[in-house]
């Protein structure tokens, strides 16, 4: 949660007119709980969703995760919950495993940094291009994962995706 990238994807969210709501998984930081290998993060996910859409239950709803969490993202997102989208920022492809995403009919939006080291471009564009439509890979011009020298860059992209 306090996590430049995160905090910029977040914000640009808002300056689009979106809720957001920031969460971090278990054992992150002073959360509780351990690192359940993307199973129990999925149900932090799920939980947390389910909490925003209680309090919001009329409005269309976006997620999008940094990193590991954009692999989350997709996988809840891609689960046919009834998401508007997905915003994948620094899909890390060092993951081998994205059968989850073959069949996935949610739009999917994948932003990355030109120099990513855990996930490069090169790895990524034919990943998003043997996915189903629609897509999109929007490629940032940045110093490394964590979009160094590019965070307003990026904070720009995910205001504009509306």
């Amino acid at each position: 949660m306090h996590n430049k990238v995160v905090y910029r994807i977040a914000r640009g969210l808002r300056s689009a007119g979106a809720v957001v709501l920031r969460f971090n998984y278990r054992g992150v930081n002073l959360s509780e709980g351990e690192y359940a290998h993307g199973e129990g993060e999925l149900e932090d996910a799920r939980a947390a969703l389910a909490y925003l859409r209680g309090r919001y239950p009329g409005l269309p709803f976006t997620l999008a995760g940094f990193s590991f969490g954009s692999r989350i993202v997709l996988r809840l997102g891609c689960g046919g919950i009834g998401a508007r989208r997905v915003i994948a920022v620094g899909f890390p492809t060092t993951y081998k495993d994205n059968t989850y995403l073959r069949e996935c009919s949610v739009p999917s939006i994948f932003i990355q940094s030109t120099r990513d080291q855990y996930g490069p471009v090169s790895e990524l564009e034919p990943l998003v291009a043997s996915l189903p439509d629609p897509k999109k890979l929007i490629a940032v011009e940045a110093q490394d994962h964590f979009f160094d020298g590019a965070l307003d860059d990026l904070e720009r992209k995910i205001t504009g995706l509306n």
